[in-house]
């Protein structure tokens, strides 16, 4: 095992610079997620970490040593791929094998890891069936038996899930954090799932346009996002956003949004009277008023999901979405009122995104 270590790292495609300077700290054992939208830069650093892209500054230490020069093969990392890259006519002992097979090990050896990777896959049944003859689910733990067959410093998977059905991804993300738990061993994972990483990581890594917008624990980043891109990009369904002016009134804090709508706060932080700001809600945490207080709103859709139930409602003319455990009867063009969770109602500033 190993800790990895991205310094003031870049990549330029040409005169098109994609990434811009990262940091990213990974410890020894961790399970870090890479996570934001498609384009955001997170496979590319990844398969720099592999040997896989040539880095165009800073430098990529695994272990201790800087591997920017280091060819993938000699970096002691283990890859797990989106399609599976299983070889077609080979069994799946064979596919496990290969790659110990091509270093000229011991026969025992190797025998001795594929029986232990894949008794801990539950693949010991599967081990002279062919890839064609399995599911999808099996192929992937094929492909992430391979890896640990190689016992290496650092697992890297690149969005290993994403050809698999909802149900299976489900299984498998728990399959692959039971993994980690018991191996231990360093793993970078990339996906542009948010509920694969809030579920899966140690820390996670948000990316967005080839840049680190915030690193942390799942729930860091939760109940603490650094700006509005974290806050609406962690958490389903996201965050409500509503634009409006700090007023404070008689030493009563309020967020007055455009349409004139009075929105409660707690405190207004490092804000001002009249400061333009963004009021930021999840969904959990508007409630049905019981009293005087709270924000009218008009219910627009509403999707039963059996544990819950999300609204889509207007309030301070802007759609917003509500979710309710409470086995609430709305219908279309109902008219409610809306209580925010004064503790957990975020502020951000309206021209930098940051949050007060």
């Amino acid at each position: 095992m190993a800790s990895v270590e991205v310094r003031r790292v870049e990549k330029a495609f040409g005169t098109t610079k994609v990434i811009h300077g990262i940091d990213v700290g990974i410890e020894d054992g961790e399970f870090v997620v890479l996570v934001g939208p498609s384009g955001c830069g997170k496979s590319t650093l990844l398969r720099m970490i592999a040997g896989l892209e040539h880095i165009s500054g800073g430098e990529i230490l695994i272990g201790g040593r800087v591997v920017n020069n280091v060819p993938p093969k000699e970096r002691d990392i283990a890859m797990v791929f989106q399609n599976y890259a299983l070889y077609p006519h080979m069994t799946v002992n064979d596919n496990m094998a290969f790659s110990l097979k091509l270093r000229k090990a011991d026969p025992s050896l190797v025998d001795q890891r594929v029986r232990q990777a894949a008794d801990i896959l539950g693949l010991t049944d599967y081990l002279q069936r062919y890839p064609r003859q399995l599911s999808g689910g099996q192929r992937q733990r094929v492909a992430m038996g391979r890896a640990i067959v190689r016992d290496p410093q650092v697992f890297l998977f690149d969005e290993p899930l994403s050809n698999l059905d909802a149900k299976l991804r489900v299984q498998m993300r728990t399959e692959i954090k039971a993994l980690h738990q018991r191996l231990k061993t360093t793993s970078v994972y990339v996906t542009h799932d948010q509920i694969e990483a809030m579920t899966m990581a140690d820390r996670i890594v948000v990316m967005h346009d080839g840049i680190v917008e915030q690193i942390g624990t799942p729930l860091e980043l939760y109940d603490h996002p650094a700006n509005t891109f974290v806050a609406g990009f962690i958490g389903s369904p996201a965050m409500n956003f509503i634009k409006g002016r700090i007023r404070v009134n008689g030493g009563q804090p309020a967020v007055q949004a455009e349409d004139g709508t009075t929105l409660p706060v707690a405190g207004i932080g490092a804000g001002r009277d009249g400061q333009p700001v963004v009021y930021g809600v999840r969904p959990e945490h508007l409630l049905m008023s019981q009293g005087a207080q709270g924000v009218a709103a008009e219910v627009v859709v509403v999707e039963p999901t059996g544990a819950d139930t999300q609204v889509y409602a207007t309030m301070a003319g802007k759609p917003v979405s509500a979710v309710f455990t409470e086995r609430y009867s709305f219908r279309p063009g109902e008219r409610v009122t809306l209580m925010p969770k004064l503790d957990v109602v975020h502020l951000f500033d309206a021209e930098t995104g940051r949050h007060l």
